[in-house]
């Protein structure tokens, strides 16, 4: 199952056919291992759930777009107003058609 093109935590533990190599201080690993435990996880289930969350938790904020009421009021009039067409807005659509059409 995905979600926003995202696979879910448990679809990504499941289905186990890509591999990823790390190399690390042994502070590091010592620290992995260490919080894996408290979490009762095994260290790679600990790691891949937590990559798993941050990579989503990046990917939304890349994602999303969050306004204050003044940005939002700004965005949302210019959706609401009607675009009018210049001369470099119809040859920017011209130069477009030519090359989709001949490119």
């Amino acid at each position: 199952m995905k979600i926003q093109g995202i696979l879910t935590m448990d679809t990504a533990i499941q289905n186990k056919n890509e591999r990823i190599n790390l190399r690390l201080k042994s502070s590091a690993k010592n620290l992995i291992v260490r919080a894996a435990g408290c979490e009762g996880m095994t260290v790679s289930h600990f790691i891949l759930t937590s990559a798993l969350k941050r990579a989503e938790e990046t990917v939304q904020e890349y994602q999303m777009m969050t306004l204050n009421e003044k940005d939002s009021k700004v965005f949302f009039d210019a959706l609401d107003t009607p675009v009018r067409f210049n001369r470099k807005l119809t040859a920017a659509f011209k130069e477009y058609e030519e090359r989709v059409t001949t490119g």
